[in-house]
């Protein structure tokens, strides 16, 4: 179980994962020390297992981004979901409980590109049907 202090550090590292370990001690209120061995201890856990990039929000703004419910035929559920990996403008893909089977979150250059990736993920072999709400603005990210 992760204590307060873990979680508050986790908290700050998906802010930034690159900040020092001096800056994350002065703002936890922990030694260098401790927040080093906090860092270790959750990565041979397996609870930090890698750190990524996190894009400019002037990169962010040019894409445009989606939500797609995917209805999947039971069988090619698998198919689908190796399909979907192999695209490079999606980003997340979600197995849900409900009326569709799949949220898959998507980016593209441009409204072309968006249509064009929309209609490629709706012929996939197994994609029985989908719906798309194209994401007007990101009030909350974490």
């Amino acid at each position: 179980m992760l204590s307060d202090a873990d979680h508050a550090l986790l908290s700050l590292l998906r802010e930034n994962a690159r900040a020092s370990t001096a800056e994350l001690a002065r703002r936890l209120d922990l030694s260098r020390t401790t927040v080093q061995s906090r860092i270790e201890r959750l990565e041979a856990r397996g609870v930090i297992r890698g750190y990524g990039v996190q894009l400019s929000p002037e990169y962010q703004e040019n894409l445009v981004k989606a939500h797609v419910l995917v209805t999947a035929l039971p069988k090619l559920a698998p198919r689908v979901e190796n399909a979907l990996r192999k695209i490079t403008w999606v980003r997340t893909l979600h197995s849900v409980s409900g009326q569709f089977d799949m949220i898959v979150i998507v980016e593209a250059p441009s409204i072309q590109e968006l249509d064009r990736l929309l209609d490629e993920i709706g012929a996939l072999e197994g994609v029985e049907r989908t719906m798309s709400s194209i994401i007007l603005s990101t009030r909350i990210e974490r």
